[in-house]
Order: structure tokens, then sequence, then C-alpha cells
């Protein structure tokens, strides 16, 4: 556990906006940084995962905080009830975007730990926009919480599953994660809905003094590049989970208590894994540059994975295209066996388009006739997966190019391994694909500054970053950005005055929208001139920091 406070962590730093909105000193100029560096960065930043207090009082509980150590031994408990009596329980892991991919993994996880044990299954999992958004990004269905009380009978759409849970807690009992302080919850009314999700987690903060609730809110700093949550974000919400998970299914079948200690252990050894990741500094590094290469000459990054370290790939890749603006072929991730393998409620998907081929199979069938020297190709593997098989996919791509890598994980003592690799892995892939794409100048500063501008919290995110680099007021940056959005010189009173709902969808068919959006703000030129700056530039940072930087002298 760390011992000094990152200025990122103290309440006063950038104090108008939620810890994990803020952008991190960490990698203040990572998008300067070479491969080496950008490993290095982000390794400081995960290490805040499992920074300590300081002070017992301290306004921002961590994970090794006795508050959120003893929310985790009661919430653990309730699944240790649950699993030895299973009869009509359900343990249902909900979330949008890379939480709701997590919660997909862990329940099909801990489902076939079940099966072991000759249980039936009890976990399931909802994910905002359906299997679909497994696999790309489905931003829209995050902002409905009445789609997402329907679906139990990210913010909004979690809120409106807390608040059903909240208004039948004879059947349900509700445990919210997140990473940001009570009082940093967002405020601001929901379309089409009564609350607001600071009004719900408030709710939840009364209740769990009865045990009736659970908010589990640990600060963990921001992320690397600023507002990026499947980083930070996404390994915390998989120890939280596992963590308690593991220590149910432990005291259920092994009748190993559930007590602080037994916590403690848990969340150190998911410490140790990040100790163990982060000493292949050099070897990651060499990983980052290539893959950075191929983004930068146009070429393409390919993941090829078996079981969960194969979805691990998918979903790390499916998470570029809203935080750069990248095209779903710049990275993309296949694993073995496809959608028989990945065991999703929806079954075979592959009908819907090409970014729903994801076997190895569609691979070598679409994809490895076109490979060339400026691809990276990337086996994701174990000790305990077919070597033979690896060998022979692998023999077939270094026909094709000599950018081949591979990461292979082995034993290293842990009662369950593959949840570990999967951690390590993760890590790897989210510092592979943001290294590459810092590489590629997607990045300004520690900002996506290319953010497909999607739904509510990444149009709210724009805006912020709109300002942070003018100086201009809210509505000044909104302007610009709804001028870019609908590609108009003058807004109409329609446009103006329309829900956010309707901007984001009108972003979709819209490229580079927060770059040009800059260009208006800080020349005065018009959206037309602004965009026709960008296309001369091929390089996103590049633009805006020519922008930024003519619009000082």
């Amino acid at each position: 556990m760390g011992v000094t406070e990152a200025p990122c962590q103290s309440p006063g730093y950038e104090s108008p906006l939620p810890v994990t909105e803020k952008s991190n000193p960490l990698s203040l100029d990572i998008d300067r940084a070479g491969p080496q560096q950008i490993v290095r960065v982000l390794q400081e930043c995960d290490a805040e995962v499992f920074q300590g207090d300081l002070q017992p009082d301290a306004e921002f509980k961590r994970l090794y905080s006795e508050s959120v150590i003893q929310i985790l031994v009661d919430v653990a408990d309730r699944v240790k009830t649950i699993l030895r009596e299973p009869d009509d329980s359900l343990i249902v892991l909900s979330g949008c975007g890379t939480s709701g991919r997590i919660a997909f993994l862990l329940a099909n996880t801990f489902n076939r730990m079940l099966g072991r044990h000759q249980q039936k299954p009890v976990y399931s999992y909802i994910i905002a926009g359906g299997d679909k958004a497994l696999l790309t990004s489905q931003e829209a269905p995050e902002d409905s919480p009445s789609m997402g009380a329907q679906v139990l009978k990210e913010a909004p759409f979690v809120a409106g599953q807390l608040d059903f849970c909240l208004n039948n807690l004879d059947m349900l009992t509700p445990v919210l994660i997140g990473f940001n302080p009570a009082h940093m919850a967002r405020n601001e009314p929901i379309q089409g809905w009564p609350h607001t999700f600071r009004q719900v987690m408030e709710r939840m903060l009364d209740l769990q003094r009865a045990q009736r609730a659970f908010v589990l809110n640990p600060v963990v700093g921001p992320e690397a590049i600023s507002g990026s949550s499947r980083m930070k974000g996404g390994t915390a919400t998989k120890v939280l989970l596992e963590s308690v998970l593991l220590l149910g299914h432990r005291a259920a079948h092994s009748h190993v208590e559930i007590n602080r200690q037994a916590v403690l252990d848990c969340i150190r050894d998911y410490e140790k894994v990040h100790e163990m990741t982060y000493c292949k500094t050099n070897e990651l590094a060499s990983v980052v540059g290539k893959a950075g290469t191929s983004l930068q000459k146009e070429g393409h990054v390919y993941y090829l994975g078996w079981k969960t370290l194969g979805i691990m790939g998918i979903i790390d890749a499916s998470e570029c295209v809203p935080t750069f603006g990248a095209d779903f072929q710049d990275i993309r991730g296949f694993m073995c066996g496809g959608f028989s393998e990945m065991n999703n409620k929806e079954g075979n998907l592959s009908s819907l388009g090409t970014q729903f081929c994801i076997d190895h199979k569609d691979f070598v069938s679409t994809i490895l006739p076109l490979i060339g020297e400026n691809d990276t190709v990337i086996f994701i593997f174990t000790v305990d997966d077919d070597f033979g098989d690896v060998e022979k996919l692998a023999g077939q791509v270094k026909m094709k190019t000599s950018n081949v890598q591979a990461i292979c994980h082995e034993y290293k003592g842990h009662c369950f391994p593959r949840l570990q690799w999967e951690l390590s892995t993760k890590w790897m892939l989210n510092g592979i694909s943001t290294g590459a794409h810092i590489l590629k100048g997607k990045i300004y500063k520690n900002y996506m500054i290319d953010l497909k501008v999607t739904n509510s919290k990444l149009y709210r995110r724009a805006i912020g970053i709109l300002q942070r680099f003018t100086g201009c007021q809210w509505t000044q940056g909104e302007r610009a950005l709804l001028r870019v959005l609908y590609g108009v010189e003058e807004l109409t009173k329609e446009m103006a005055t329309a829900d956010v709902s309707r901007h984001t969808q009108a972003a979709t068919t819209r490229d580079r929208v927060v770059p040009t959006a800059l260009v208006v703000l800080q020349t005065g030129c018009s959206v037309s001139q602004a965009q026709a700056q960008q296309r001369e530039c091929s390089v996103v940072r590049d633009a805006v920091e020519t922008c930024l930087t003519s619009g000082r002298h």
C-alpha cells in the first residue's frame, strides 16, 4: 500500500469535477511519451488503485479503507447465504460498457465454479444495449433509466435498476459499485425520470446502516487518460466483484470464514498481480511500440485469444472505438471457438455483421489473407491451453508477417489462476491499445480528445474538454459542439432546445467532433473551415496543438 497522497486524489484538486473525470498529473504529458515512458506512467496510475489511507478520517475512502473492507465482508456474507440456499435466488451483475462486460465475464466464470459443485447457475448478467454491447459500443441505452428498470423486472440505466430495487427491498438487495464520493455523483435531472443519480445513491447510503443496501465507492484516482473508465474503473470493478464472489464461494463450499483478514488477503493477491504484470515493462513497451507503429502506418492490431483471455481481447478492442474515435477495424479481437465458447445469452451474433465475427475461423478466412507487415498480431494464451493449436495458427500468421507477439501466462501459486491471468491480461491489453493510440496521436495531453459523443456522459465530457482548453463558458462550448454535431453555422431553435439524446444521435455519423469544435472556438472560423483544417492534418493531436498554439499569438 502506498503512503503518499497523490495531488490528483486530494479533495481540492480540480474540485468542480468528480474524481473519475479529473485529469491525472502523473500522465499530463503522456501524449509526447515513447513506449517505455507510456508503460511506466500507466504502471504508476494503475498502482493508485491499491493506495491506502493516509488518515482514518480522510474524505476519500480507498480500497483498503476500514469502511470499504467491512462492506466487502457484509456483501460477501450475503453471497454465501444465497449460495448455501440457492432455491428461488439469483445474483444479478449489471452495468454499462466496461462494467457490463465484466458482469458478463464474472457471471459465466462463477456459474462454471458452481457447476463443479453440482450446483445450478445462480449468476446472471445485464449489459446496457444487450449482448451486442459485449462486442461493440452501444452507448445510447446507458441513458435510459426506464430500460434499466424493465430489464430487471451507466448511470441513468443503472440508476433505474437501483431505484427498482429500492422499491422492492422485500425481494432485492441492491449493491452499487462506483468510484466517486456520493457528493460528486451526478445531480442533474435525467430525461424521462423523476430522480437524479445522487438522490438514489443517498437513499442507498441511508439504507446501508441497516444493511438493506450497500454502496462500494472507494476512490482509485483519476484515469491515466482522463475519463477513460475502462482502465482503472474496470480494474477496480473486477477486483471488488471478484473479491466478494470468491469469498462467498469459498465460505459456502469450503467453509472458509469471511472476515476482514480474508478480504485484505484477497485484495493483496490482486496487488501482487499488478507487481508481476509490470515487472515485464520492457517486453510490454516493445509490444506497445509495434502496435503504435502499425496504427501509424494505417495497419491493424489483432488479438487472438483462448477461453476467457480471448474475451479480454475482444473487450479491450471493442472499447477503442468510443474512447479514441477509432475504426472498429483498427484493433480487433478473436477467440478460439467464438460464440460457442463465449456462452452469452443471445447466442451467435455473427449474422449481425463483420464486427460480430469473432471466431479464429473468421480471422483465418477473412483477415489472414489480407495481413501484411504493417499489422501486429498478438496471441493471448495460458499453459492450460492447447499449445499445438496456438502453434498451428501462429505458423499461418508468420507466413504473412513477422510482427507476431505473444502473451503467455503460467502458474504462480494462486488458487484461482485464471482470474489473476484475466486481470494481468486486462492491464497489458489496456496498455497496448492505449499506448498505440497515443503513438498514433489520438490523445492531447492526457485527454481522449477524439472521443465519440454518443451518450450524455460523453456529451458533458466533450464540453468539459472544450472549457479546459479554451477557457470558454459552458454555454459557449455547448453551442460550438452542437454546430459541429449538426454541421451548421447557425443553430435552429429546434436544434438548440433538443434533448441531449437527439444531440448524441446526431453525433454517431460525425468524426473529429471535439477537435473541430476546438478550432471553431479558438479561431472563430466557420464549421466548414474547421473541418477542412482537420482534414489537412492526419494526426489529431498535432491538429489540436497547432490550433491552440496559434490561438495564443
